[in-house]
């Protein structure tokens, strides 16, 4: 069995496991699953691409920080 992981393609409960190793105190299942209502990208099959995911944060951050 295969237990590499693929940046492109984790597990909710991976992912936010992943990130709070990281270090990340905001991110939870709860956060993830409001991120993904919001918006954020997720594979067909239900996982996640970190560096999409990613990128989706920080453009979130970047309008919000645009001014009107």
């Amino acid at each position: 069995m295969d237990n590499s992981l693929k940046l492109t393609a984790l597990r909710p409960e991976i992912l936010v496991r992943l990130l709070k190793q990281a270090g990340s105190r905001a991110i939870s299942e709860e956060t993830l699953a409001a991120d993904i209502e919001s918006g954020a990208p997720k594979n067909p099959d239900g996982t996640i691409n970190l560096i999409e995911y990613a990128a989706w944060l920080v453009k979130g951050e970047d309008d919000a920080n645009q001014p009107e």
